[in-house]
């Protein structure tokens, strides 16, 4: 028995023996086994190490490297950095911020005011619930508006029959106005010049340069420019604008809707053009298209040099591979009505704020017929959800030439640039063209719709729709104007019409607020707020074709309307030039 106890005792430590040397042989096979893992792990951490090391090296070489060249190529050529007028003060512009990363930010790499950025809202701003004091009472304005417009004077009863002649509207030109459909949801307005020099004070840059309640009028205007010829004064709001004063809104003056029969009108609106447009040849066009090297009447367009002056590209129409190309053109070819099935009941109504007509006599039976259109508060657009482009006054304007008593063809102005149109093309009701005015920037169309500019993909785009219908002759300040004298002239229609207004050099709006101001940012070059525009004085007015650009650039006048249509960007050729001079 204790043999037998001997006997297993030792067989159990055998058996643990063996079993402690296999433990050890395994953790020794484990450990043989794990030193390349280990050292394969320790080489990718390294090389991992190595990588991202060298990435954060050349990002950080390539923004030093960008600083530096960015930093010595706008001191070497500050010019080449300027592309709008706003960039003009790019350096006082950054210094206004208090923020010095804001400062270095907005220098070195174009993010400037991000503190400030803010989404946009379905509505623009917030209306306080007590009125800004600025604003003023209602009676307080129609009084001193009452005394800007005395017809007591009979200014008519002097003129001599030569003096009234010059002063005669031809009537072709009221039966020719156009009609132009405000943006349904429109939250701006259009809106009384002269209501606008009430809520403004003029600034020569940031500085005022008369009291608070010293209200400049449309009689006196242009005595701000006795500082500094007045390019640098700005007629700037006396309220924040994003507090929305309701002068700045206009609400009150929405059209009104007149009664109207929808069924007699009904023909007026569905017309087409079917075929060519009637009499719109070489020959005729030639007569009308540049005032300055018009065919008179009897010449013959046939032979001699000609043939060069007078090709149909230099006369403004589009080319065969235009047309196959223009993405505008598709089913809408020459329709007036951009598909857009018409549900309107009224015609034009009237609103309170006066239109500005400006007529123009240029010679050879050409007359131009400006149509002026002012609103005190211009919604810049959207990209990315991002608004650009806001300013305090807009003016917006609609071209009719006119050859011996003739509608020929219309200019839209929309932003810096817009199309032309041969008046057949265009939508009427009866014989009146219609306009249709952008949501915000009131840019002016030829159809309703989504139109798409600049940008592809459609990310910087206007709206129009068929809302109200403006009548601007039922409120109109009608004029003639004479460009080698440099005249404005009230017309016989209206002839207490006010005239300085007309001859002011500065903006009718803020000028773009500084970088510390926290309504203000700038991304990729563009401002939230920039400038105020602007007069009529500066929009080209003696241009020789209906567009808008140089007179030595193509004028395209299309002969169709298209939902797609596009306005072209140019080149300025003075227009909206602070430097320029009408007569120069």
């Amino acid at each position: 028995m204790a043999s037998y106890h001997h006997h297993h005792r030792h067989q159990d430590s055998s058996k643990s023996i063996r079993d402690q040397d296999k433990v050890r042989s395994v953790a020794l096979s484990a450990q043989t086994h794990s030193q390349p893992a280990d050292a394969a792990v320790s080489v990718s951490v390294g090389q991992q190490m190595v990588r991202a090391t060298t990435a954060a090296i050349l990002t950080l070489s390539s923004l030093i490297a960008y600083v530096v060249i960015n930093s010595v190529a706008r001191a070497v050529n500050p010019s080449a950095f300027i592309w709008y007028e706003e960039d003009q003060d790019e350096r006082r512009w950054i210094s206004s911020s208090p923020s010095w990363l804001d400062r270095k930010a907005c220098r070195w790499f174009g993010l400037c005011g991000t503190a400030h950025f803010r989404l946009v809202r379905p509505r623009f701003g917030h209306r306080k619930a007590v009125a800004a004091a600025g604003q003023g009472s209602n009676e307080d304005f129609s009084a001193w508006r009452a005394a800007q417009f005395n017809d007591s004077a009979h200014p008519e009863a002097a003129w001599d029959e030569a003096e009234r002649s010059r002063r005669e509207i031809p009537d072709y030109v009221f039966q020719y106005a156009p009609l132009v459909h405000l943006f349904s949801d429109e939250q701006f307005w259009p809106s009384d010049i002269a209501e606008h020099l009430y809520h403004i004070t003029p600034m020569l840059n940031y500085t005022p340069v008369q009291s608070y309640w010293d209200h400049p009028t449309l009689h006196d205007l242009d005595q701000l420019n006795q500082w500094q010829d007045g390019h640098n004064v700005f007629l700037t709001s006396n309220d924040n604008v994003e507090h929305r004063p309701s002068w700045m809104e206009g609400d009150k003056n929405i059209p009104d809707d007149p009664d109207s029969d929808l069924e007699k009108s009904w023909p007026d609106w569905d017309a087409r053009v079917d075929g060519p447009i009637p009499n719109d040849t070489p020959g005729d066009r030639a007569q009308w298209y540049d005032s300055a090297h018009a065919l008179r009447e009897g010449d013959n367009l046939d032979g001699g040099d000609n043939d060069a002056e007078w090709s149909p590209e230099r006369l403004g129409y589009l080319r065969p591979e235009d047309l196959q190309h223009d993405e505008g053109l598709r089913d809408e070819l020459r329709k007036r009505f951009g598909g857009e099935p018409i549900h309107v009941e009224t015609t034009g109504g009237r609103s309170n704020a006066p239109a500005i007509l400006l007529v123009m006599d240029k010679g050879n039976g050409i007359v131009d017929a400006f149509w002026f259109f002012f609103y005190s508060f211009n919604l810049g657009n959207v990209v990315l959800n991002v608004r650009f482009g806001n300013h305090v006054g807009d003016w917006e304007h609609c071209l009719v030439r006119f050859h011996n008593g003739r509608p020929k063809a219309l200019f839209f102005s929309a932003h810096s640039a817009g199309e032309a149109y041969s008046y057949e093309a265009v939508e009427k009701i009866g014989q009146r063209p219609v306009i249709y005015s952008a949501l915000g920037t009131h840019a002016m169309y030829a159809t309703p719709g989504v139109h798409a500019y600049i940008l592809p993909w459609g990310l910087l785009h206007d709206q129009t729709n068929r809302g109200p219908l403006w009548d601007p002759l039922l409120n109109v300040h009608t004029y003639t104007y004479d460009f080698p004298s440099d005249m404005l002239r009230a017309s016989t229609v209206s002839p207490s019409a006010p005239i300085e207004w007309f001859y002011f050099n500065g903006h009718w709006g803020d000028k773009f607020y500084p970088l510390g101001d926290e309504r203000q940012y700038r991304f990729a070059g563009q401002y939230h707020y920039v400038n105020g525009p602007l007069g009529p004085r500066f929009k080209h007015l003696n241009r020789h074709k209906v567009c808008q650009q140089s007179d030595d650039s193509p004028c395209v006048i299309k002969n169709y309307i298209g939902e797609q249509a596009r306005p072209r960007r140019w080149a300025s050729a003075g227009v909206d030039n602070p430097t320029e001079h009408p007569r120069n």
